[in-house]
C-alpha cells in the first residue's frame, strides 16, 4: 500500500487564534475533503513569522518551523481572506518567505518544493477571487508547487450582505463543488508526482 499523503493549511486570517476565521473554515472543508489524507492546519498569524525573503531570519523566526511542515507535505492549501480586492498581508508574507525556495535544491537540481501541489482557498464579502487565486498561482508555480486543474476554491458574497462565510447556514452549492473538485484533483496529481517525480535538471 502506497504511504499516505500528507497536506498542510496555511490559514492567512488577520485574526489570531482563538478568534473564528472564514479562511480556516474553507481550509478545513478543503482538507475533510481529501479522505485518507493525513492533513495539518497553522493559522500562520499565531507565530511570529518574520518579514524577509530567507529561509531563517533569526531571532525567533517561526518559519523554519512552519517551512518543515511544508517540506514534508505533499499537499499544500493556502487560504486567505479577501482585504481591499487583494490577498491578505499575511498571505503576501508566506509568499515572500516561500521565495527562498528558488535556492533550495536537491542533488539533481530539482527545487526541494518540486512535485509538491498548492491549492487555493479565498474568502471574502467583494470581489477578487480570480484576482487573488491569480497571483497565488503565479507565485506557487514560481516557487515549485504544481497547481491541478480547477484548483481553488472560494466564496465571495455581495458587498451589501455584509455576510462572513463562517456564519452561513450552510454551505453554498457552488462553493461546495469547488471545495470537492479542488480537494480530489489536488489528491489525484500529488498521488501521480508522487510515483513520477519531475525530471532532473540539474
Amino acid at each position: 500500500m502506497a504511504d499516505p499523503l500528507r497536506a498542510l493549511a496555511l490559514v492567512c486570517s488577520l485574526k489570531p487564534s482563538p478568534a473564528e476565521s472564514s479562511s480556516e473554515l474553507l481550509a478545513r472543508q478543503v482538507l475533510e475533503a481529501m479522505p485518507d489524507v493525513d492533513s495539518t492546519v497553522v493559522r500562520v498569524v499565531d507565530h511570529d513569522v518574520r518579514p524577509g525573503v530567507e529561509l531563517d531570519m533569526g531571532d525567533g523566526d517561526a518559519w523554519p518551523q512552519i517551512r518543515s511542515q511544508i517540506v514534508a507535505a505533499d499537499i499544500l492549501v493556502v487560504a486567505t481572506p479577501t482585504w481591499l480586492g487583494q490577498h491578505s498581508s499575511v498571505c503576501q508574507r508566506v509568499l515572500e518567505r516561500l521565495d527562498a525556495e528558488l535556492s533550495e535544491t536537491d542533488d539533481s537540481g530539482r527545487m526541494l518544493t518540486l512535485g509538491k501541489v498548492a491549492v487555493a482557498a479565498v474568502v471574502g464579502n467583494e470581489d477578487g477571487a480570480h484576482h487573488i487565486s491569480g497571483i497565488l498561482f503565479q507565485s506557487l508555480t514560481d516557487t515549485g508547487f504544481t497547481v491541478p486543474a480547477q484548483g481553488v476554491t472560494y466564496w465571495n458574497d455581495d458587498l451589501s450582505q455584509a455576510r462572513d462565510y463562517k456564519d452561513l447556514d450552510s454551505t453554498p452549492e457552488a462553493t461546495d463543488g469547488m471545495t470537492r473538485t479542488a480537494a480530489a484533483n489536488a489528491v489525484h496529481l500529488a498521488r501521480l508526482l508522487k510515483a513520477a517525480r519531475y525530471p532532473a535538471t540539474g
